[in-house]
Parts: structure tokens; sequence; C-alpha cells
């Protein structure tokens, strides 16, 4: 019998398997020590972002905040974690794990329903802390995966179009750990553009409050404006009104004009802008080198990468349609800076009904004057096309709106742009359109080849 046994593991066959087993063993060992140590590898390195549009991928402006932070914050996830979307549960994981002052608390809704009235919240939410200022805030499940209700009427369903995790938890890091309350006043009465959502939501992500003003009502800026806009207005403002503009501005404030579409002279407007060293010109500019497919109306600026509105932007992209013209003149007082920070190129042209000016003209320009220790700043965008619905919802790739959000947090020494955009969750096809020799090759050719090399390998080793 021992002799039975030992020629059983002498023959060929028998050390082939032992080697093969042992083989197994081995791969099975490597497996098992490399998942041991993967576990306790953090987070961020652990999962890798293979999503389609990288939709758990966190900006370098989001890291920066997380790594500045420096009080506790404290992450409540009222949903059953079970049941809860992979992708929340994903992006909620990495996210915090780029900050040891997070700490995230799942609690069960339906083991512990007292917890959503003691929090003031519903199923699904996510409520974000902060110990030390007091401030908390909330974002919905339905906030972070956006989906189109109005399809739902026409397919029966609604479809999720975007994902916004990073920046509605980037927003609310940033709300529960700053005190400073910003409210923007817009006016009306002059024919103004009222904000798309696309606007509102810049604003509420860097929490800022909007509210309307008619100054023609009022005839006074209120105490707690800490911007003042005027969205594009087509009539011209009262001398009061530029009386009362310009008061609030030489006691230190900030206003934000973007030129309207006006069809008639507006003097005290342009006054306005002239006292701080900004003078229309008439007409519309073209762009004979910077335009949209020679459409020389439709204008990509040249900006200026040193005043600090282009921080955040990858391809410093802009348009502006129909845009006025501006020129630096002398400002009223010494004590102001004018500084433009977009223009043309040098085949600019103001063309009227009787004539085309060339030249490099101003698109965008802020005026500073520092006044009893308070900056007033007063920035000037020659069109208002520039947070039109029709231009950034068209061209979605354009950074028109990382522009105007820079250019309003530029209004206040301790704020930072954190409106980032969401990113989409259309599916992209890897599709093809003509299925040729190649394509027919891939699909079948490969395959066959490599079942009729496993077939003859395998009638090779029968046979010896």
């Amino acid at each position: 019998m021992q002799d039975r046994m030992k020629r059983l593991f002498q023959s060929a066959a028998s050390r082939n398997g032992s080697y093969s087993v042992g083989a197994i063993v081995l791969v099975v060992a490597i497996v098992i020590v490399v998942n041991l140590v993967a576990g306790q590898l953090p987070e961020k390195v652990k999962r890798i972002d293979i999503s389609d549009n990288r939709i758990y991928e966190i900006s370098d402006k989001s890291k920066k905040i997380l790594k500045k932070l420096d009080t506790e914050l404290t992450v409540q996830v009222f949903a059953e974690k079970d049941k809860a979307d992979d992708r929340i549960k994903t992006f909620i994981s990495k996210y915090a794990s780029l900050s040891d002052k997070i700490t995230v608390e799942w609690i069960d809704p339906v083991l512990h329903p007292s917890e959503l009235s003691a929090n003031n919240v519903e199923s699904d939410t996510v409520l974000i802390s902060c110990k030390d200022t007091q401030k908390s805030t909330s974002v919905a499940f339905s906030d972070i995966i956006v989906s189109d209700e109005s399809a739902y009427y026409m397919t029966g369903s609604a479809s999720e179009t975007q994902f916004d995790g990073e920046g509605q938890f980037t927003s609310a890091v940033n709300y529960v750990t700053n005190d400073a309350d910003r409210k923007v006043y817009y006016t009306a009465g002059h024919g103004e553009n009222t904000f798309s959502s696309s606007v509102s939501d810049v604003l509420d992500k860097n929490n800022m409050e909007e509210e309307e003003l008619n100054l023609i009502m009022t005839n006074k800026i209120p105490d707690d404006c800490s911007l003042l806009m005027l969205n594009g207005p087509v009539s011209d403002i009262t001398e009061e009104e530029k009386e009362t503009i310009a008061a609030y501005l030489a006691s230190g404030g900030n206003v934000f004009l973007l030129l309207g579409d006006s069809q008639e002279d507006t003097p005290n407007l342009d006054g306005l802008m002239k006292d701080y060293g900004m003078e229309r010109e008439d007409g519309y500019i073209a762009d004979m080198q910077r335009s949209y497919q020679g459409n020389y109306y439709y204008i990509f600026p040249e900006l200026d990468d040193s005043s600090g509105l282009t921080d955040g932007m990858s391809s410093d992209m802009v348009m502006l349609v129909n845009a006025h013209g501006l020129n630096m003149t002398d400002p009223a007082r010494d004590t102001i800076t004018t500084s433009p920070f977009m223009t043309t190129s040098s085949d600019g042209y103001a063309v009227t009904q009787d004539d085309q000016k060339q030249g490099t003209y101003t698109l965008g320009a802020v005026a500073t004057e520092t006044v009893n220790d308070e900056e007033a700043r007063f920035t000037v965008i020659s069109a208002d096309t520039l947070i039109d619905a029709q231009v950034t919802d068209a061209f979605s790739t354009l950074e028109n709106l990382t522009l105007f959000s820079n250019a309003v947090a530029a209004n206040y020494d301790d704020m930072e742009n954190v409106a980032i955009e969401p990113k989409s969750l259309e599916v992209t096809y890897n599709t093809t359109q003509h299925a040729g020799v190649i394509s027919i090759a891939v699909i079948f050719g490969i395959p066959l080849v490599i079942l009729i090399y496993g077939f003859l390998r395998w009638i090779k080793r029968r046979k010896a």
C-alpha cells in the first residue's frame, strides 16, 4: 500500500496536480492578505471613482475648505442605510474621509422615528451641524440626486439628471462654519431681468439671501444690504436713485451692474459709471477674432487672470451676446481705482447703424475706493447675457457662472466662492455606428480563436 502511494505521488500527473493545488492555495492566501490590507486603507484611497462623469470626484476647492476645517462637524444621515442609494452612501463616505473633523452617523428613521421630529427633518435627509457655531442645515437626498420632474408628465417617470453631492455638502459646510450673514438686494422698476434658477442656485450655495428692492418706492437701501445688483435694466434710473446708489457706494457699499439691452438714453446710469471711470461706447460690440463660429456679436472675451476673478476656471471660456463696450476714463475722484478684467481682442468693433469703430473695448471692470477703512466696490459687466439662462444652459461648457460667482464673492474679504456645479447623470454610450470588419472580428473572431485554441490544448493533453 505504501509503495502504491509512493508511486502515485511520483507520477508526472500527481506532481502537476500538487503544483496546481499549491498554486491555488498560494493565490487564495495572497487574495485574503490583500483584502485585509485594503480594508485598512483610508476611504479616499481604497475607493476609486470609475463612475460615468466622475460623480464622486471631489474638487480642489472642496478639499481646500475641508483641509482648513478647525471645528468639529457632525453629519447625521436619517435613512435606512441598507436601502439608501449606493451613490449617496459612497459619496458621503468619500467626502467625510477628507477631514478628521467630520463624524458621520446613520440614524434609522424606522427604528428611531422620534429622531425626525427632534431634529426637525424628514426621512432621506442629511443634517450637517457645527457645535461651535450652533448652526445646522439639512440636505435632502432629492437635492443630491436631482430628477427632471417635468419628464414625469411626458413619460410617466422622472428621470435622474444631475448629481449635486459636492455642491450641496460644501455649501452646507461653509454655512455652518461661517457666522457672516450676506444679503443681496436686486433692483426692480426698470425692466430688470429676474435671476434664472442657475443664478439663484449659485447665490444659495454661497449662502446669500436675495430680496427685491424698488428704489423708486423706498428711495433707501436697507442697512442689511451687503450687495446691490442691477440685472439688465432697460430704462434709466432716476436722478434720486442715482444719488441713493452713489451715497451707498460712498459709504463703502458694493454695487454690481450688468448692462441691459436699453433702446433709449440712460444719462443717470451712464453718469454713475462715468464717476467711477467707465464710459459707455455707442452701439454693440463685435469681435472679428474671438467670436462663436463667425457670429461676431457672440464674443469670447479675453480675461485678465491677475484680477483673481478667474480662480477655479479651467478654460476661461466665457461668452457674451450683444454686449456694450466700455472705455476707461478718469474717475471723479483720485481715490477711485478702476481696473478692467474682461476685454475684446484688438479686432473689436463698436457697431452702430452709421459707423463701425475698431478698438479694444472693455467688457467688464471693477472700480474700488477705500472709504473710512471700508472698500467700496462697483462692478460693471457690459452684457446681462453673462448670466442669461439662454446662454448658460445652451452652452454647458461655458464658465459664465463661475466668473459671475467669483465676481460676487470678490465683494467680501472673508468669502470664497463655494458654488460648485452639479455633475450630469446622463449616460454616455460607447456605440459603434457602422459594424465593419473590425467590429465583427472583435465581437466574434477573437472569442472563436480563443475557443479553438483551448479545444486544441485540451485534445493535446488528453493524448499525453
